[in-house]
C-alpha cells in the first residue's frame, strides 16, 4: 500500500513536470514566430559596401542675405486697350509727347511716345509701360479729367468774336483766306462771313464750333498759315497783266509769272483766273517758259521723285505740270514748287481739270 502511494505520487510529479515543460516549449515557439513575422516588416539593413547619404541639414538663414534686383512688372503693353491707355496718352500729352486726341489703343504712336519719355528720363527705352515708368510719369503730370481722356472739348474764352474790328481781325481773315475758308475782301470787321469761316475751320479741326476765335483756334490757324503780307491785309493783290498773243486763239492755259496768275482762255475770252506759284530759282528748279501743250492728265497723280500728292495734274513739259498744291494752300507764296505750276484753289483746279483737253496750249511768260 505504501509502495503504491509512492508510485502514484511519482506519476503525478512526472505529469506536472511534463505539462510544465510542454507549456514552456509552446510559449517559446509562439514568441519566436511573432518575432520573425514582425521583423519582415522592417526595412533591410544598409549594405556595408555602400555608404549611406547623409541626411541634409536645413540651411540656416544668413544674418545678411544677398539683395536681388526687383523684377519690373509691366503695367501696360502695346496692343492694350481701355481707359488706362487713355490716361497714359493724356499724361503723355501733358508733357508734349502725344497730341491731345486720345484713342484708348496702345498703338505705334503711343509706343514711340513712351520710348521717348523713357529715354529722356534715363529709363530703359522699351516702349512698354513698366512700373518705374508709370510711377515717374504720374509724378510729373496731373490726373486727367474724364472729358480730357474722352476728347470732350470745351470752348475757350473768346479772343475775337462777332462785332470786333481792327488789324487782328484783318490778320485772321487773311489767314483764313490763305486756306480757302474766307472769300472776298479782307475788311477788318468780324462780320457774319468771318463767323461762318471760323465755324467751318473749327469743325474741320475738331475744335468746339462757336464762330469765335479762342486760343486753341488761333494757335491752329497760325500753325497752318503764314503771316499775311501787308498787301494781303489790305486787298492789294496782283492784277493779271496783258494776255500773251499766243493765248488769244484757241484753248490755252495762260500763265503769267509777273502777276502770278493762271488764266483759262478760250478763243481770247478769259473763263477763269487762279492764283499760281512757281518753281524755285534758288533750288535751280524754275518753271520753264515758252509755248507747250498738255500731253498727259492725271487726277490722282503722286510724284515718283518726291512722293508728294499732285491732284488734278496736267503735264506740259517733262515732269512739270499744273496741279493743286496743299502746301500752297497752307503757306501761300512763302513756299515754292520743284518746277510745277501750283494752284491753291482746290475747287477751281478741279473745275479747270474737267475743261482742259490733252493737246491744249500752255503759255508760260512774263507780262
Amino acid at each position: 500500500m505504501k509502495v503504491f502511494k509512492t508510485l502514484l505520487t511519482l506519476v503525478l510529479v512526472i505529469g506536472v513536470l511534463g505539462g510544465a515543460a510542454y507549456a514552456g516549449g509552446r510559449l517559446l515557439r509562439d514568441h519566436d514566430q511573432r518575432t520573425v513575422a514582425s521583423s519582415g516588416d522592417l526595412p533591410a539593413a544598409p549594405s556595408t559596401s555602400t555608404p549611406s547619404s547623409p541626411t541634409p541639414t536645413p540651411a540656416t538663414p544668413s544674418s545678411s542675405p544677398t539683395k536681388q534686383a526687383p523684377v519690373e512688372q509691366d503695367v501696360l503693353k502695346p496692343g492694350a486697350k481701355g481707359i488706362q491707355v487713355r490716361e497714359l496718352q493724356q499724361r503723355l500729352f501733358q508733357l508734349a509727347w502725344l497730341p491731345g486726341h486720345t484713342t484708348g489703343v496702345y498703338d505705334a504712336a503711343t509706343v514711340a511716345a513712351v520710348k521717348g519719355f523713357q529715354g529722356k528720363r534715363g529709363l530703359h527705352a522699351t516702349g512698354v509701360l513698366d512700373r518705374r515708368t508709370w510711377d515717374r510719369l504720374r509724378g510729373m503730370t496731373s490726373t486727367p479729367s474724364h472729358d480730357a481722356m474722352f476728347n470732350v472739348l470745351h470752348a475757350g474764352k473768346p479772343l475775337f468774336q462777332s462785332g470786333d474790328d481792327g488789324d487782328d481781325v484783318r490778320a485772321i481773315q487773311a489767314r483764313l483766306r490763305q486756306i480757302a475758308w474766307y472769300f472776298g475782301d479782307v475788311t477788318g470787321t468780324y462780320d457774319e462771313q468771318t463767323v461762318t469761316a471760323v465755324k467751318g475751320f473749327q469743325a474741320k479741326r475738331e475744335i468746339p464750333v462757336t464762330g469765335a476765335v479762342d486760343q486753341r483756334t488761333l494757335d491752329r490757324l497760325n500753325a497752318m498759315t503764314a503771316a499775311p503780307t501787308n498787301a494781303e491785309m489790305h486787298n492789294r493783290l496782283p492784277s493779271p497783266g496783258k494776255l500773251d498773243a499766243r493765248c488769244l486763239t484757241g484753248r490755252a492755259l495762260c500763265i503769267d509769272k509777273t502777276s502770278r496768275t493762271l488764266r483759262w482762255v478760250v478763243d481770247g475770252h478769259v473763263e477763269q483766273t487762279l492764283d499760281a506759284r512757281f518753281g524755285s530759282t534758288l533750288n535751280d528748279t524754275p518753271t520753264r517758259e515758252g509755248l507747250f501743250h498738255v500731253y498727259l492728265k492725271d487726277a490722282d497723280h503722286v510724284s515718283h521723285m518726291y512722293g508728294s500728292s499732285m491732284p488734278f495734274s496736267m503735264f506740259f513739259s517733262g515732269g512739270q505740270a499744273v496741279h493743286y498744291s496743299s502746301d500752297f494752300a497752307a503757306v501761300g507764296y512763302n513756299g515754292a514748287s520743284h518746277g510745277c505750276v501750283n494752284i491753291r484753289d482746290y475747287d477751281g483746279i478741279k473745275w479747270l481739270f474737267s475743261q482742259v483737253r490733252v493737246g491744249d496750249k500752255v503759255v508760260v511768260y512774263w507780262s
